[in-house]
Order: C-alpha cells, then structure tokens, then sequence
C-alpha cells in the first residue's frame, strides 16, 4: 500500500478563539494538528448536508 496521500496545503485565517478552540478539539481527539479538525469537521459537515438533501421535504405549515 502506498504511503502517499493525496493532500493539499491549505492557508486559513482565523481568530485566536477559534484557533484555541481548534486546537482543543485537535488535543481531545489525539490529533497532532488542527488541519485534522478541520478535515473531520467539514467531512461531518458535509455528509448531514447530503443527508439532509435525500430526505423528503416536509410540507410548510400555514399559520393564520
């Protein structure tokens, strides 16, 4: 099996809560950098997205 990923580098500007939390997250789940979180994070992000695109559409109550 090959060790090579297919991986880009990517730049992100944050603000310093935002990288404290990252980096919170990374050490909860034993990542050793925050581009992990950021990964997992938009993967979870994006399977609900598809989940919620395959759901039936709830008909609209009318209020009066």
């Amino acid at each position: 099996m090959s060790r090579k990923k297919n991986l880009r580098r990517v730049s992100v500007l944050v603000t310093p809560q935002t990288l404290y939390n990252l980096e919170r997250l990374a050490d909860m789940a034993g990542y050793g950098h925050i581009g992990k979180v950021i990964d997992k994070l938009t993967r979870d992000h994006m399977l609900a997205l598809s989940r919620a695109a395959r759901l039936p559409a709830k008909p609209q109550e009318v209020r009066r």
